[in-house]
């Protein structure tokens, strides 16, 4: 190989540890969220589960868990996009006693071996008891 052609990140296995930052396997962690065995029991859970699907590549994940009043007709994903890690700065809400929350994060990535991190302060709500992806409000 080349010495400067990019290396194609390895891709997750069940057994990877997650990409969304928990101290579990894929298999263990949001695997089961993806596969629609289960589903997030807090905003902060489906947040993390979400930025997992745009790191193992999962759009109709991303669609599946997006409110219908906000959710676009399609989604691509940027394939040249590495995601690095995930940093929960905080929450409000989301448990399984709300029916609202916000899980305020930044996501870092890299796009053609450029440094990259997305802020955003997303805002969920329960829709026919389970959690969604509403919009955000991307400060920062």
């Amino acid at each position: 190989m080349p010495k400067n052609k990019p290396r194609r990140a390895a891709a997750v296995t069940p057994e990877s540890p997650c990409p969304c930052g928990r101290d579990a396997s894929y298999r263990d962690c949001c695997a089961p969220f993806h596969q629609g065995r289960a589903t997030a029991p807090t905003a902060e859970r489906l947040m993390r589960s979400r930025y997992a699907a745009f790191a193992v590549g999962d759009p109709a994940y991303l669609l599946r868990t997006w409110h219908p009043s906000t959710r676009p007709a399609g989604l691509e994903l940027d394939h040249g996009r590495r995601w690095a890690g995930l940093e929960i700065l905080g929450t409000t809400g989301g448990s399984a006693f709300h029916t609202e929350g916000t899980v305020e994060f930044r996501a870092h990535s890299t796009l053609r071996g450029h440094a990259d991190a997305q802020y955003e302060n997303s805002r969920f709500v329960r829709e026919d008891g389970a959690w969604v992806y509403l919009d955000a409000d991307a400060g920062e």
